[in-house]
């Protein structure tokens, strides 16, 4: 499977339709993606929607406010401000 990142051609965010090639620095964009397997109601399904970086972080606030109400309740659940984040300060891809 081919990596967008590295085409030289327009690639468009799926919500906003704006351009995510940032100049000088490529491709600048953020991936949600689903591969449904045996047993899943959407079984053999693949899923794959390209984020500019603002459609990203407006998604991961709608997410976060969504887990948010879910757990409003539950006494023993931590908020987790960092939910999603895997690295912070990586700016080679390093992690």
């Amino acid at each position: 499977m081919r990596d967008p990142a590295q085409d030289n051609a327009c690639l468009l965010c799926d919500v906003c339709g704006s351009n995510t090639r940032v100049p000088g620095y490529g491709h600048q964009f953020g991936t949600l993606q689903a591969i449904w397997g045996y047993g899943s109601r959407h079984d053999g399904e693949r899923y794959r929607v390209h984020l500019c970086e603002s459609c990203f972080f407006q998604t991961l606030a709608y997410l976060r406010q969504e887990r948010r109400i879910n757990r409003m309740f539950d006494d023993d659940q931590p908020v987790d401000q960092s939910f999603g984040r895997v690295a912070r300060d990586d700016f080679f891809g390093e992690s």
